[in-house]
């Protein structure tokens, strides 16, 4: 049985992207929230990764995870070697919009 995969919307040239699925969970760290101004519609089971905010974490090494129990403070997260291979991937291959398969 195959895990998770990761399908590039706006480069279909690219080969799908396996990931774990504590990845899978975690892609809401990295995604662009609904509702951000320049932001497609997007459907069930699809992300947006502003290359921006990718480039960020990959040059700071880190993610900033707010609380939902204290929203006033975030907390500075290293990304793990499996996260960083996410988003260098993304970066690598232009990649802003995917789908994930399950």
């Amino acid at each position: 049985m195959s895990g998770p995969r990761l399908v590039p919307l706006d480069r279909p040239d690219v080969p799908a992207l396996a990931i774990s699925a504590r990845l899978r969970g975690q892609l809401v760290y990295f995604m662009t929230p609904p509702g951000t101004t320049g932001l497609p519609e997007l459907c069930e089971n699809e992300y947006w990764f502003a290359r921006e905010e990718v480039a960020g974490w990959l040059d700071e090494g880190v993610i900033h995870l707010v609380s939902p129990l204290d929203s006033a403070n975030a907390t500075e997260v290293e990304l793990s070697d499996e996260q960083e291979a996410l988003l260098a991937w993304l970066q690598k291959n232009a990649i802003q919009h995917v789908s994930v398969e399950d």
